[in-house]
């Protein structure tokens, strides 16, 4: 059974990105290396990769090539892809997408981006673990890390490290 996992970054107040949908507080740090802990090898063992259809929006008005060959991408949205820019698969129903997932048995499925669908997710019991890495950066407001919609849960600290000066990762795993 495939686990369902988070892998993102947060500046110090609790935002994903600026209210403008930017991320310059998180690519403009210098000589971040986080180690075991860095991105690539996180991408390296997922075979699918979902996503809301803001993120998606957002990664296709990013300049380059596609992020995520080789891997299965599925966009969770009501609205026609016209043209996408990398092989995708969409889905409406997240109910019927957690089970289909759950029948995975070919590595792990990463939540990716913003926290609306990662809450969707969590407040149905689907979300296994998640890595936040948590940046010294007081950005002011922006998107939330996770929307407020009511959920209340207790996940456990598996780990906290600190990484680098300006990085510290949060590990929590949903029971």
């Amino acid at each position: 059974m495939a686990r369902i996992v988070g892998y993102i970054a947060s500046s110090l107040d609790g935002f994903i990105a600026t209210p403008d949908e930017n991320l310059d507080w998180l690519t403009q740090q210098p000589d971040l290396d986080l180690g075991e802990h860095d991105y690539h090898k996180f991408i390296a063992r997922i075979q699918t990769v979902v996503m809301g259809r803001t993120t998606y929006d957002w990664l296709e008005r990013y300049p380059g090539e596609w992020e995520y060959p080789g891997k299965r991408v599925i966009v969770v949205t009501s609205r026609p892809i016209d043209n996408p820019k990398g092989p995708l698969e969409t889905r409406t129903d997240i109910d019927a997408l957690i089970t289909e997932l759950r029948g995975l048995d070919d590595g792990d499925v990463w939540m990716l981006g913003g926290g609306r669908l990662q809450m969707a997710f969590m407040e149905r019991g689907a979300l296994d673990e998640i890595e936040i890495y948590v940046m010294s950066e007081i950005i002011g407001s922006g998107i939330p890390l996770f929307p407020p919609t009511g959920l209340r849960a207790s996940p456990k600290l598996i780990s906290a490290e600190k990484l680098h000066p300006v990085c510290a990762r949060l590990h929590y795993r949903f029971d």
